[in-house]
């Protein structure tokens, strides 16, 4: 099962029994409004979740009782089923057009403001438009969440109405894919702000916590790969030291240069793995880590001097 689909079992879970009827009716609206048709002709609402489908039958039966046909079919994008919700007889398709304020005449869909009694009202319209077209993709692999909606007007309807949410502080995008107009939010604190909003805790908190996984993760990783670089970086180094080194051996002798030179250049031959700051320190007396390093770049003057 997916993040989407347990998102919406979840929402699924509130009991419609214990909200206001006002707010009910604000969910029952976006399952319409943003389902596949809404209109004098036809209205359906189309999902693979079964849970919603209960939902939407109890909820219309509580808000504008009709007769609801569904049928069921084979899911294109896997083993489940699609279940498509209609109603069938035409004066139940314009009792329901005229519980929400539109006509057998209406040609183009607008968000009917005057449906929502107060602002607790857009939390449940849009935990219905979710139920209708949204998805939310599992947080192990990204943070988007989108609803793909039919027309332009209603796109564009909603984008504005999220991004009014004051306490939410959002501002959702629109894209066109494949013919239909995809309002989407991206950050993982925007989404489970979001989905907090529509009533869905719990997958907000899945998701904050799947985040947390992979910060630690990213920064366990970024650690190692640069102790991992740092490493390989005074490897090289060092080895590039005791070849130089072992020039100076070689044509003028160690035991030839100033003792504090030659005192470094033993070191660093008996201790490769030494960092600087280990050399440091045992040297004797002791030295900081930039007079040793001043050393060694002496040395290395030296031998290339020797080429």
């Amino acid at each position: 099962m997916s993040f989407s689909s347990d998102t919406k079992n979840e929402l699924c879970k509130i009991d419609a029994d214990n909200i206001p009827m006002p707010h009910l009716r604000a969910e029952y609206y976006g399952m319409l409004l943003f389902g596949k048709k809404f209109t004098s002709r036809e209205i359906m609402f189309r999902t693979e979740n079964s849970e919603a489908v209960k939902r939407f039958t109890d909820i219309s039966a509580k808000i504008c009782p009709v007769i609801i046909d569904i049928v069921t079919s084979k899911s294109k994008h896997g083993d489940g089923s699609l279940f498509r919700l209609t109603v069938p007889d035409e004066s139940d398709r314009l009792k329901t057009l005229d519980c929400f304020g539109y006509s057998e005449n209406s040609v183009s869909l607008h968000i009917n403001r005057a449906n929502f009694d107060d602002e607790d009202c857009i939390a449940h319209f849009l935990r219905g438009v979710f139920f209708s077209c949204g998805t939310v993709t599992d947080p192990k692999t990204g943070y988007h969440l989108e609803f793909s909606v039919q027309y332009m007007n209603l796109a564009y309807d909603l984008c504005r109405l999220i991004s009014e949410i004051h306490t939410l502080g959002l501002e959702p995008k629109i894209v066109v894919r494949r013919g239909n107009y995809i309002v989407y939010v991206k950050g993982s604190e925007h989404i489970a702000d979001l989905l907090t909003y529509m009533g869905a805790p719990v997958a907000a908190m899945q998701l904050m916590q799947e985040k947390i996984i992979k910060d630690v993760r990213n920064t366990a990783n970024r650690k190692a790969n640069s102790d991992f670089y740092n490493t390989n970086k005074s490897v090289t180094a060092a080895a590039k030291q005791r070849r130089a080194i072992m020039l100076i051996d070689k044509k003028i002798g160690i035991d030839n240069l100033p003792d504090e030179l030659a005192q470094v250049a033993r070191l660093r031959l008996e201790n490769p793995d030494m960092s600087l700051k280990m050399l440091a320190e045992a040297v004797n007396p002791p030295i900081s880590r930039s007079g040793v390093n001043h050393r060694i770049t002496k040395l290395m003057e030296i031998a290339e001097n020797l080429h």
